[in-house]
């Protein structure tokens, strides 16, 4: 049994509560959030009322406990990061990383020299759909990849503490926090592109909607996020994968989400595994179930009970997703490719 402190009860924070309560391996014995009060109500309505909760880690490290769970703003990840580190505890720590290569850095060297495991929340290398067009990529069945495309599309998010997303200083703006998501399953899929050539469009909250090609020779890669859309627009995650025998193409918005074109046959749905995960209470509607929130978090555990190495949304795969996404920030700023490999 891990025994967790989550810290921080924003969104994500409830999305990895309710996580925590469907897996068997797994007991969460306190959370750290300054908003003691709100987070004690958050936590009676989800049927945990007995869960403790803390002003401060410092506090709750108190509490006998395997794992921190951090679902903090992006600028406090570093800082929180390193305590968890240095008080030997498995860490697992919400995307993005942190805000530069050298945060990033410092972490990684933190953890090397503790020795502790790090999984970073990169959910969508565990999300059903993006698993089985992953494998379908893998088994070489479509031939040639020839072009792949992603979307990540939202309304302006209204939900977080202090509105900490609609501030560029702290988040990174739509293009780090929410874009990073397709940058590092390109990564997964792809590795390291030779260059990135980006566009962005920037407003009060930094840079709000980013389009980027990537650079994989004469296979064309591209993908666009962005928040800028009115409150109430809703999300959408997407992907079109073009190979010499298929094409495979995913809408969150469609029934059947994902599907399958091949040869001289109609599109017809394409199976893929569903999480093990019960539908979330605090989706808002957006998210139909906890997808790849229960998924990442249950085989964060399961490595972790087994004694098995970290080995999917890694500390070292965080880091270099980050670097490529700070170089599609770097050429819209300079509005020129920038290398990478």
């Amino acid at each position: 049994m891990q025994n967790v402190i989550l810290v921080g009860m924003g969104f994500m924070g409830a999305m990895h509560t309710q996580a925590y309560t469907q897996l068997p391996n797994a007991k969460l014995v306190g959370v750290v959030d300054a908003e003691t009060e709100a987070t004690t109500k958050k936590l009676q309505e989800l049927n945990l009322g007995d869960v403790p909760v803390f002003a401060t880690l410092e506090e709750a490290l108190k509490v006998d406990c395997d794992v921190i769970d951090i679902c903090l703003p992006t600028d406090l990840h570093t800082r929180f990061a390193l305590k968890a580190i240095e008080a030997g505890k498995a860490l697992f720590i919400e995307k993005p990383l942190a805000l530069t290569s050298e945060e990033a850095e410092q972490i990684l060297s933190a953890a090397e020299k503790a020795g502790v495991p790090v999984q970073v929340g990169h959910c969508i290398r565990f999300w059903p759909e993006y698993m089985a067009f992953r494998d379908f990529h893998q088994s070489g069945k479509g031939g040639k990849l020839l072009s792949l495309t992603l979307q990540r599309r939202s309304g302006r998010p209204g939900y977080p503490v202090e509105n900490w997303l609609n501030v560029g200083e702290r988040s990174g703006g739509a293009a780090l926090d929410l874009h990073i998501h397709d940058t590092d399953f390109i990564v997964s899929l792809l590795g390291t592109p030779q260059s990135v050539c980006s566009r962005t469009t920037v407003d009060s909250t930094g840079p709000s909607h980013i389009f980027t090609h990537y650079n994989y020779g004469d296979t064309i890669v591209s993908a666009e996020g962005g928040w800028n859309y009115p409150p109430q627009w809703g999300f959408q995650m997407a992907f079109q994968a073009i190979y010499e025998n298929a094409t495979i193409e995913y809408d969150s918005g469609s029934s059947p989400s994902l599907s399958i074109t091949t040869g001289t046959e109609p599109k017809e749905a394409m199976p893929f595994k569903s999480t093990g995960g019960e539908q979330s209470q605090l989706s808002g509607g957006n998210i139909s179930d906890l997808g790849g929130y229960f998924n990442e978090l249950a085989y964060f555990i399961e490595q972790l009970e087994s004694g098995s190495p970290i080995e999917e949304a890694t500390l070292q795969q965080a880091a270099l997703s980050l670097k490529v996404n700070l170089a599609e920030l770097a050429s819209a700023k300079s509005q020129q490719p920038v290398e990478l490999a």
